[in-house]
């Protein structure tokens, strides 16, 4: 017995299925067709004839002598899996007298309805003989052979062919690839890769940036705070000379006179230096201020008091008029002071109550567990000198973090002194 297979009928069903596993499923489910076919066809063409299996959308599709059926029976539509599709071929083609079969698969990538018109029947296999049919005469055979072949001729869109449809559908999109993420730089800034988000992954020692608890600055507003009665904050300042540093995010000025010397809570914490950020970090009833100043004090157990002062345009400032003059020329430049330049009480307001919290450093590392005492009454600083500031930095405040339900003091009063010793 001869058997004639369509050359392209593997490579449509390896573009459709995507894997050899699938052809051995189809080619599993016709062995047993194909074989008993084989064993019952007569050698005579005129007992049984050859059997075709045509494939569209080839042009040369086959027709098999089949016996005449009583009435014919339309096809399996074939959609689903693989699995699906190869059991469902297996039962079409085992179902009646194997050698009044004819195979046609039709396979659409692109429509849901394999080719057909919408509430159209599949097409049906040409002379396939129904189930439990008897053979038929050979002028019958040859009647049915060419009324199949007039059908098949009538089929020039071989999507209108014949046969068994399969759909094929469509292959899911690749998902997108992540892009890498963009390397970090090795020194922080406020914009940019290098800002405030990215400061807890630039090193391993700036992880409480992202993961601190206590984080500064915060908002402060009046109507959630602890208020009532405070110590004063008692200032033991003296004339000093220090020198003026760009750091490369601000203006910071360092004092050498240890003497300079800040007394709360029953302990003294000795000046270190003062910086400057515009805007001010800190937000007092939501106001923000044009420019900030941090005094950074250190005691005896290293623990930090930061005392802030703000400031509002309007009058000239003495001392910041004394570092504006020595300003640095760049980034990592430093001028020295004259001596006994740094005078801090030219810069404390009269008014010295105060707001008082535990929080953090601004900037990496962002240690924890610093004491910072807000000065409530801003002091005064010309536009000409806030212009001059924030032609060097203007953005140099890092974004206000999560409160944390940590306690808040307002000093609406100031009892008592701490003894000086």
């Amino acid at each position: 017995m001869k058997t004639r297979t369509a050359p392209s009928l593997r490579q449509q069903l390896h573009a459709l299925f995507t894997g050899a596993a699938v052809l051995a499923l189809i080619a599993t489910a016709l062995a047993p067709v194909l074989g008993h076919a084989q064993a019952q066809a007569p050698s005579s063409q005129s007992a049984g004839g050859p059997v075709s299996l045509p494939v569209a959308p080839q042009a040369d599709v086959a027709t098999s002598p089949v016996r005449q059926p009583a009435t014919e029976a339309a096809p399996v539509r074939v959609e689903g899996g693989s699995n699906t599709i190869a059991n469902q071929i297996k039962d079409a083609m085992n179902g009646g007298d194997a050698t009044g079969k004819q195979l046609n698969i039709i396979i659409d990538q692109n429509s849901s309805s394999g080719g057909m018109a919408p509430g159209t029947q599949p097409p049906k296999n040409p002379g396939a003989a129904p189930q439990g049919s008897k053979p038929t005469t050979s002028a019958q055979t040859r009647k049915a052979e060419q009324q199949g072949q007039a059908r098949l001729a009538q089929s020039s869109n071989p999507r209108n062919a014949p046969g068994i449809v399969i759909r094929a559908k469509p292959l899911p999109a690749p998902k997108p690839k992540t892009p890498p993420e963009p390397e970090l730089p090795e020194h922080w800034s406020y914009e940019g890769l290098g800002g405030p988000q990215n400061w807890h992954k630039l090193k391993p020692e700036y992880a409480m940036c992202g993961k601190g608890k206590m984080q500064s600055p915060i908002a402060i507003r009046d109507d959630d705070t602890l208020k009532g009665p405070a110590e004063p904050l008692l200032f033991t300042y003296k004339p000093s000379k220090g020198t003026v540093t760009d750091t490369g995010h601000g203006i910071e000025v360092k004092v050498y006179n240890t003497d300079n010397v800040l007394s709360v809570r029953n302990t003294k914490y000795r000046l270190l230096q003062f910086h400057f950020h515009a805007p001010a970090e800190e937000t007092i009833n939501g106001q923000r201020f044009p420019l900030g100043a941090h005094f950074v004090h250190k005691n005896d157990m290293g623990q930090l008091a930061v005392v802030t002062v703000l400031f509002e345009t309007g009058e000239p400032n003495a001392l910041v008029e004394r570092v504006w003059t020595h300003m640095p020329l760049g980034p990592s430049d430093s001028v020295r002071l004259p001596p006994d330049l740094v005078d801090i009480n030219d810069i404390l307001p009269k008014d010295q109550r105060y707001y008082s919290y535990f929080g953090s450093l601004t900037t990496p590392p962002c240690t924890e567990g610093v004491l910072w005492l807000v000065l409530k009454q801003p002091v005064q600083i010309s536009p000409e000198q806030l212009y001059m500031y924030n032609q060097l930095y203007s953005k140099t405040a890092r974004p206000l973090q999560p409160r944390n339900s940590r306690t808040i003091r307002d000093a609406i009063t100031l009892t008592g002194a701490m003894p000086a010793n």
